[in-house]
């Protein structure tokens, strides 16, 4: 296994033509027209094979473009109470929620906005299948098909002891009674073959259930719109699925929404050296990009050079570990120069916290076809205090 991720942003494109001096720093920077380009890449999967694609707020839910996408996806899927509700109130279609365990105080609530509710385990679809039926909202079941085509065992929900789905090996007709449709969220920033693989090795232990069901959910992960996505294969798939076995098929994309449309613009603060030269810059880790120090990962920095001058940026906060990694540029770097690392629209937007009174990055939105900008939102010091007490 490895132990780092393995960077999947594309080339800048567009964003090597954007001045990043016209926007405040830190700030993302998201291009409305990769979006679209995203957008039409899933829609087109969506005609082909007749399957429901539905947006993953968990990985990129700027709502500010949730008009443009309603008009080529199906709707949303949430991951719990609050994203339901910004699913139903911002982006219309269906509502797929899925949640590793329910609070009973949310459930009703969480029922009112979704189409499906997907339960993670027997116990949780029993003990709220009742409120599911007279709310008129179709159950699912989460299952872990045993098969891992993981990367990083912490990222693959297939992994030992994984608190995510029901194993298959434990499906029984009980575990099932009730059921509408079977989840499965298996794969990370992958293609079309783990998805394959995975169908090939549970597909034979699904068949006695499969005639009860109405739907079958594939959840996230797939890289659809990478340009090296075996899309062909995918609509063929799912076209297979629906007319050999007569159900609705749904795919959950986020990553595939938002992938290598957005950028992390920031600044360099200082250049210290210990060992090596440093740069100290208004971008952190911890706050700005958790998944450097959770996956780990190296973010992909525009422009990098392959020889020159290397510097290992860090953050302004105080945590030893908010370093984000060894870079190279051309020519030596000055203070108060600006910089991007690619492909941050997905999860790194989702994922931003305070720590150390961090403020947050301003979020803009550009047309890289009119070179048109606007700034979406920025924040200030009430964003961070109305969080604390």
């Amino acid at each position: 296994m490895a132990d780092m991720m393995t960077t999947q942003a594309g080339d800048a494109g567009a964003f090597r033509r954007f001045d990043l001096s016209r926007v405040p720093t830190p700030c993302f920077v998201v291009d409305e027209v990769a979006i679209e380009r995203n957008l039409a890449v899933l829609k087109d999967i969506s005609d082909r094979s007749g399957a429901h694609v539905l947006s993953a707020l968990k990985a990129f839910s700027m709502f500010a473009l949730a008009p443009l996408i309603r008009r080529y996806l199906g709707g949303t899927c949430a991951s719990g109470i609050y994203e339901a509700r910004l699913g139903r109130e911002e982006y219309g279609g269906e509502v797929a929620t899925f949640c590793a365990a329910y609070k009973d105080d949310d459930i009703d609530e969480i029922l009112s906005l979704s189409d499906h509710v997907i339960f993670n385990s027997p116990a949780q679809k029993d003990r709220f299948l009742d409120r599911a039926r007279a709310a008129g909202v179709q159950v699912g079941l989460r299952i872990n098909p045993e098969h891992s085509e993981g990367e990083i065992p912490k990222y693959d929900p297939c992994a030992p002891c994984s608190r995510l789905g029901t194993p298959v090996s434990q499906l029984t007709p009980e575990a099932l009674q009730g059921v509408d449709g079977l989840h499965m969220h298996t794969l990370c920033e992958q293609g079309f073959e783990p998805l394959a693989r995975t169908w090939a090795a549970v597909a034979p232990k699904l068949a006695p259930y499969l005639p009860g069901l109405k739907w079958l959910n594939f959840g996230g992960g797939h890289h659809i719109t990478r340009d090296d996505y075996d899309r062909d294969a995918l609509v063929a798939f799912l076209r297979d699925i629906r007319e050999t076995l007569g159900l609705d098929v749904y795919l959950e994309p986020g990553e595939a929404v938002a992938l290598d449309a957005g950028i992390l613009v920031g600044e360099i603060l200082d250049l210290p050296n210990n060992g090596m030269t440093l740069a100290i810059t208004d971008i952190s880790a911890t706050c700005h990009m958790p998944d450097v120090i959770e996956a780990p990962y190296r973010p992909a920095l525009m422009d990098e050079a392959e020889t020159g001058h290397t510097y290992r940026l860090g953050g302004p906060s105080c945590l030893a570990g908010d370093v984000i990694g060894d870079y190279t540029w051309a020519e030596p770097l000055q203070i108060g120069q600006r910089f991007a690392f690619l492909d941050q629209a997905h999860y790194s937007m989702v994922k931003t916290n305070t720590f150390n009174g961090v403020p947050l990055p301003t979020i803009a939105l550009w047309n890289s076809k009119t070179d048109a900008l606007r700034i979406v939102r920025q924040f200030g010091y009430e964003d961070f205090k109305e969080r604390l007490s």
